[in-house]
């Protein structure tokens, strides 16, 4: 069976090979044939990943035979939505983001965020609170700031669909934050089997397929940089 990929390209500069049946697989690359070499351990990580917590039946069987679904180039638009070197970077909306999610695709997303959820409170657990808040060389933020960061999106990905609550009741807590947001989400998304949602704002698309999808990422994705900084 084919591996059915999203290529998105410019994403921050580099190339994203997103594995669409596998919310948070993926591969980055500086081009797409760096993202296509980084894939087989990319996929080899994930299995690991899902074995780990417990779920290697979800395992990929290889990368092989690649389909690649669509294809899309990062842009950025300023505020009156005209294209410009500097504003808002509009990031992929792939044919397959269209898709209604099924309830077996939820019930399978939900365990893949509390498992991301798990990875990320593991990565800091007995994590000083000078580390927390150090700052690093040329890093945007401390680790402090990327788990504010990491709630702040997962807030924000429910907005872009209009379901988020105001965001005044977002606690400044970090760790009420995280817990706040995250239990919303996943009391969210089962409301969202079958739903045909699509919405634009701000100049890009979103549905619940696309929500899930860069939500399971964004959150890995942190996790695997809160472990590099805290190595080095």
């Amino acid at each position: 069976m084919s591996l059915r990929i999203g290529i998105e390209n410019g994403a921050e500069g580099r190339t994203i090979f997103w594995v669409l049946d596998h919310p948070g697989c993926f591969a980055y690359g500086k081009d797409q044939p760096a993202a296509r070499a980084a894939l087989p351990s990319a996929v080899q990580e994930y299995n690991t990943w899902l074995a780990n917590h417990g779920q290697e039946l979800r395992s990929i069987a290889g990368t092989d035979d690649i389909q690649i679904d669509s294809t899309w180039e990062v842009y950025t638009i300023d505020k009156n939505f005209i294209l410009a070197r500097e504003g808002y970077e509009v990031n992929a909306w792939f044919q397959d983001d269209w898709r209604p999610l099924t309830d077996l695709e939820i019930k399978m997303g939900i365990t893949l965020l509390k498992m991301t959820r798990a990875d990320l409170l593991s990565s800091v657990e007995g994590v000083s609170e000078e580390v927390m808040n150090q700052k690093f060389p040329k890093e945007r933020w401390s680790i402090a700031g990327i788990l504010r960061h990491v709630s702040n999106a997962d807030w924000w990905y429910l907005d872009r669909l209009g379901l988020a609550f105001p965001s005044d009741q977002v606690p400044a807590e970090i760790p009420a934050r995280l817990a706040m947001v995250r239990e919303f989400m996943l009391g969210t998304i089962p409301q969202l089997s079958g739903s045909k949602l699509v919405i634009g704002i701000d100049g890009e698309f979103w549905s619940p397929r696309k929500l899930l999808r860069r939500a399971v990422w964004h959150e890995r994705d942190h996790t695997f940089h809160i472990r590099k900084l805290l190595g080095a």
